[in-house]
């Protein structure tokens, strides 16, 4: 990128621990989205913004071994990982998805999960993809969290709290107005936008309840209690807040959200889908 993404990502940039830990977690809903796309044999897929690489394994079992399967990520060290962690026979680029190294017309089904939203212009990164696109070939973009996720089942106030103080920390990093963040929810309106048809979305709950599997405890005790929310959010929290946030997000803590019997999580996973 000439300049770094939205949220602040380069070549240089690296998650890749926190899109394991969410490809770990997300395992059975992420497949389950795939499924519905409904693939076969003899179809070229892209995964843009193929992180970690989990999901390259995933949409490989949906196709035949010899298809065509690509995965494309700017950041260097998350390329390093999906070779690692695939057993596909993928292919691996690193590269800008505004200027992707690869040819028209190429691919039948372009799938980028928690990615567009990372660009400055989706609708213009959108109509890249669908440039790769053969003559019927779709657009699967997948995002998580549309609606807002349910943590505290038992403080709901304390819950909203903490969302807006993400919301005001990312705002102040990133110099993002509430637009830029609201924006993650149009993806419908991002692809009709980029003049794809029969354009639909599909909305899958994430439920977890206790007791946590260690897959799912790893998610949200690391990637949102600590890495998400932790000390980055005190600024934006009064003192009691932030404390008893802090007693419900450390696990030598008897308060300890994820050990209660009365721990309930819910997040979305939304797909939306577009053909050219």
């Amino acid at each position: 990128m000439n300049s770094p993404g939205l949220l602040g990502d380069t070549t240089a940039r690296d998650y890749v621990r926190k899109l394991k830990l969410f490809n770990a977690y997300a395992e059975p809903e992420l497949r389950q989205a795939i499924a519905s796309l409904k693939l076969a044999p003899g179809m070229r897929l892209l995964d843009a913004g193929c992180g970690a690489g989990e999901a390259l394994d995933w949409l490989r079992a949906e196709i035949a071994p010899e298809d065509i399967l690509v995965g494309v990520d700017l950041a260097s060290a998350h390329t390093r990982s999906a070779r690692l962690a695939t057993a596909s026979g993928a292919l691996i680029v690193q590269a800008d998805l505004l200027k992707p190294p690869l040819a028209g017309a190429s691919f039948d089904l372009v799938w980028s999960v928690n990615t567009i939203n990372h660009l400055h212009d989706p609708v213009a990164g959108v109509e890249i993809l669908a440039a790769l696109l053969r003559p019927g070939g779709r657009i699967a973009l997948g995002q998580s969290s549309l609606l807002p996720d349910m943590y505290f089942a038992w403080n709901a106030g304390l819950e909203l709290k903490v969302t807006q103080a993400v919301r005001e920390y990312y705002r102040a990093r990133y110099r993002l107005e509430e637009q830029d963040l609201a924006a993650v929810r149009a993806m419908v309106g991002v692809l009709r936008r980029a003049k794809l048809h029969n354009v639909c979305a599909r909305t899958f709950v994430i439920e977890r309840q206790f007791p946590l599997s260690l897959k799912d405890e790893a998610y949200i005790s690391e990637a949102i209690f600590r890495d998400t929310w932790g000390e980055r959010v005190q600024p934006y929290l009064s003192h009691d807040d932030y404390q008893e946030l802090s007693r419900l997000c450390d696990p030598q803590n008897p308060a300890f959200a994820l050990r209660r019997p009365d721990f309930h999580f819910l997040q979305t996973f939304t797909l939306v889908v577009g053909k050219v």
